[in-house]
């Protein structure tokens, strides 16, 4: 009787994880020890994967656990990897479990690159396994029962689990068999089942039958509504339908209340309700016998029938000759209690009490989003900091240089090069000169070219994928089941347009270089040559010697020297700003602890001012001292002005003297901005070659799910039948050759015969002579005959059939029932059709092969002359 029903687990596709997972994560952390550590565990996990999903499972506890442990890295490396179509982008396939497929194609299938995918059908086989355990116990002994039990209420609770999630989970439509309808019935059959389970204990503990009745009453509440579901729900899968899944749970519902009314019945005569106790077994009675009559080929209840009907035939003897109660209504009985010992097994992660967490040193994706805002804040700050200083430095320096300082106040022989001067020139030759320069804007357009054709190149990838999606679409209309290219890659166009906009940027400020070197390149071209050179191309002039000694001198002297302490302490500022650094990765793991959320910019606003404060406060500090600084020295210059004889030679000096001095400032300027593009287009490379990686790989990734998607459509488009029925034959094309039409064979039509012999077979022989009827000899008195009498069961009219008929008997020499001698025409079971010719041939076939006539032979013309026998 007892007959359970277990779940087919559904079959994956092989699919690679720790490549795309070790690629993220080279792309994402440092090298070192702690990437080594994350790619060593994403091989595992794809190990892990081949062992749970990538072959058949034994129906054993060490299997679930498997799969169960599998589950529970799914969950665990969801917050911390971006599976997505447009980041990780891993395609996971899946059959349904219930569809077997057909002869044009294989079952259904879904593919879809989505973490929450593989999460909904792993589950669903840890439930399936589940049953398919529970169902191989032992249920003669408490141990069987107890681990039946459990499973039967995990598989209950995976599948209500999947229930409630699955449409969140896919974004789409899932399969018939992770459908909500189809897994809400499995977790209502595997919770009748556990309640039945618990109702065997019961019986076989002896309990109370008042206990027992209600036991089994509520699995048969639960059966039943399993039968509801499965008969009104038009979208669950055929398998419920065509195998024993709809009858069994018929058969089970009224099982079950065929025991809840057997033990009723028996606590009816302890309480000596005898018409009751009557009343409940004949209906008990008529429980078992529609299940006997109707499902006896799926459950086998002869026990259960010989018990309730030895003690309906007691109860009635007793009552006739005793007690006289009468016998009350099906419908006036009480209705009987329910007991319910089952709950569906919450999905609580981890499920498996041995699992590890392979990626348990790897921080969760929000921890790794709030850390990649916070290096953005961090790299703000630094940068307009050190962009404020520089600026300032530039001003300073911009300043100086208008008033040629400090050679003015160096300049007092009027025919030597002023010692600051030589200072600058010297430092503009061993950075190189104008070659260094010269080169650095050489190698520009290279690196820019190298970063425009990756950036068009990876665009053009994604393109032509998104033209080939969209005429697959247009082809197949509602057909094409997946996310259009367009919506898809929105994001990545996106950031190929901002990686755009930054070269076209890039090259606006490369000409404003460019420029601004063509303006100063003599000058600075003469800061180049050595210093007799030097001094040559510098106008002289009569020395100031008014000025030797003089205070204003000195005070500017002081004030120069303060400047340069502060350009000193502004570079030593730059090196601190860039040199801190503190690790916000313990600070969001705590408040994502605590907190559940993390609030990212309170916490990264809050240390960047702890960490940054005192540094920016200095910043301001300096930004202050030096307006003060050129404050006082222009008014300090104004007085050596005064203070100074003014005559041509000595302002043409002078004029050439600053423009030396802002040759040299826009030389430092100038390499530096040059310097600082070519890292900006290496470091752009960098990002161009990570962005073309990840263009290949949706593509790549997009192109695989195509190609099953198409696969998945001709298998489909050829299992749809091509014509709603095959059109009936014309009368016409049945009649006979010679115009009557063919007697109907009472006999049935043998099956096909299968022709296994690959020996050439002979030519095909001309037909036989049509006797009409007008023209055939008659039987004599004598008995003699014009034509041999018909075989019994056969019609003289009959035509031969179509085809080779009858069982599919072996041919080939070496088999038992070859014969290669003739058999005699009295009854020769090989020579199908022959019987039905007006005449017998004469020619023997080898068995198997087809006796009637073959295709008209050339020669013959139609219709063919009557045959006249000679005299």
């Amino acid at each position: 009787m007892a007959t359970f029903i277990s779940v087919q687990s559904k079959k994956a596709s092989e699919v690679d994880l720790a490549k795309p997972l070790c690629k993220f994560i080279q792309q994402t952390y440092p090298a070192g020890e702690a990437q080594n550590d994350h790619c060593r565990a994403a091989e595992e996990l794809n190990k892990l994967r081949k062992s749970a999903v990538g072959r058949p499972l034994d129906k054993h506890e060490s299997s679930l656990e498997t799969l169960m442990r599998y589950y529970d890295q799914l969950c665990s490396i969801e917050p911390k990897f971006p599976f997505s179509e447009n980041q990780i982008c891993v395609t996971f396939t899946w059959k349904d479990a219930f569809d077997k497929g057909s002869l044009f194609g294989g079952s259904v299938k879904l593919a879809l690159a989505s973490l929450g995918y593989e999460k909904t059908c792993v589950l669903f086989n840890c439930g399936a396994l589940a049953s398919q355990i529970a169902s191989e116990q032992n249920l003669d002994n408490d141990e069987g029962l107890k681990t039946a039990a459990k499973h039967y209420q995990f598989a209950s609770g995976a599948f209500q689990h999947i229930k409630d999630t699955v449409l969140s989970a896919l974004n789409r439509e899932p399969t018939v068999d992770i459908s909500p309808d189809t897994v809400g019935t499995l977790s209502l059959i595997m919770l009748a089942q556990a309640q039945e389970v618990f109702f065997l204990k019961a019986t076989r503990d002896k309990m109370k039958d008042a206990i027992i009745a209600k036991l089994a009453n509520q699995a048969a509440d639960y059966y039943g509504d399993a039968f509801k579901q499965c008969q009104y729900k038009d979208t669950l899968p055929k398998y419920f339908y065509f195998q024993e899944v709809f009858p069994v749970l018929a058969a089970k519902h009224c099982i079950m209340q065929a025991n809840a009314e057997y033990h009723q019945s028996i606590l009816a005569k302890q309480q000596k309700k005898f018409g009751e106790e009557i009343g409940r077994l004949q209906h008990a009675s008529d429980l078992v016998k529609t299940v006997a009559s109707r499902y006896d080929e799926y459950v086998n209840v002869k026990d259960l029938s010989d018990k309730i009907n030895r003690a309906l035939t007691a109860a009635k003897k007793d009552n006739d000759f005793i007690y006289h109660d009468r016998v009350p209504d099906l419908k006036d009985l009480d209705p009987i209690g329910k007991a319910s010992l089952v709950k569906s097994t919450s999905v609580v992660v981890p499920i498996s009490q041995k699992f590890t967490d392979l990626f348990e040193k790897m921080v969760p994706l929000a921890v790794q989003q709030s850390l990649s805002l916070y290096n953005q804040r961090k790299a703000d700050l630094v940068n307009r900091s050190i962009a404020q200083m520089r600026e300032a430095t530039n001003l300073a320096n911009g300043v100086l240089a208008s008033l040629n300082l400090p050679a003015a106040i160096e300049d007092v022989s009027g025919d030597s090069v002023p010692q600051s001067i030589l200072q600058k020139s010297k430092s503009v030759i061993e950075q190189g000169g104008i070659q260094t320069i010269d080169q650095l804007i050489k190698d520009l357009p290279e690196l820019l070219q190298r970063n425009r054709e990756i950036l068009d190149e990876s665009l053009r990838l994604l393109s032509e994928e998104e033209a080939t999606d969209n005429d697959l679409r247009a082809k197949f209309k509602e057909r094409w089941q997946r996310t259009p290219s367009s919506e898809l890659y929105k994001p990545l166009r996106a950031e190929g347009a901002n990686v755009s906009n930054i070269l076209d940027k890039a090259i606006q400020a490369d000409g404003h270089v460019k420029e601004r070197y063509q303006t100063h390149r003599d000058t600075i071209s003469l800061l180049c040559k050595p210093e007799p050179e030097l001094n040559a191309a510098i106008p002289s002039a009569n020395p100031a010697k008014t000025i030797q000694g003089s205070e204003v001198v000195s005070v500017l002297r002081a004030l120069l020297v303060s400047l340069d302490e502060v350009k000193k302490e502004r570079e030593q500022l730059e090196n601190d700003l860039k040199s801190v650094n503190f690790d916000m990765t313990s600070k969001f793991l705590t408040a994502l602890a605590q907190d559940g959320a993390i609030n990212e910019e309170a916490i990264s606003v809050t240390e960047l001012d702890r960490i940054y404060g005192s540094l920016t406060h200095k910043v301001q500090e300096t930004l202050k001292k030096q307006d003060e600084l050129l404050k006082n020295i222009q008014n300090a210059h104004q007085e050596f002005s005064k203070m100074k004889q003014s005559n041509n030679e000595s302002n043409l000096r002078e004029e050439v003297l600053k423009n030396l001095a802002v040759a040299n400032d826009n030389f430092v300027e100038l390499v530096a901005n040059l310097k600082e593009g070519t890292k900006f287009y290496n470091e752009l490379t960098e990002i161009l070659l990570k962005f073309q990686n990840k263009c290949s790989d949706i593509v790549f990734a997009r192109k695989t799910e195509r190609d099953e998607l198409l696969k998945d459509l001709q298998q489909s488009i050829a299992r749809e039948p091509s014509a709603p029925s095959i059109p009936s034959q014309p009368a016409y094309q049945t009649a006979a050759a010679g115009g009557s039409k063919p007697a109907a064979s009472t006999t049935p039509t043998p099956a096909p015969r299968t022709m296994v012999s690959s020996k050439p077979q002979p030519p095909a022989r001309p037909p036989p002579p049509v006797i009409s009827t007008a023209s055939a000899p008659v039987s004599t008195a004598t008995g003699a005959t014009a034509s041999p009498a018909p075989l019994p069961g056969s019609s003289a009219a009959s035509t031969a059939p179509s085809q080779a008929q009858g069982p599919p008997y072996p041919t080939y020499p070496g088999y038992p029932g070859y014969c290669q001698m003739p058999m005699p025409m009295g009854y020769n079971p090989y020579t199908y059709g022959q019987y039905n010719l007006p005449y017998a041939p004469q020619m023997y076939q080898n068995p198997g092969q087809a006796p009637y006539p073959g295709p008209q032979q050339p020669g013959y013309p139609y219709p063919q002359q009557p045959y006249y026998p000679q005299q």
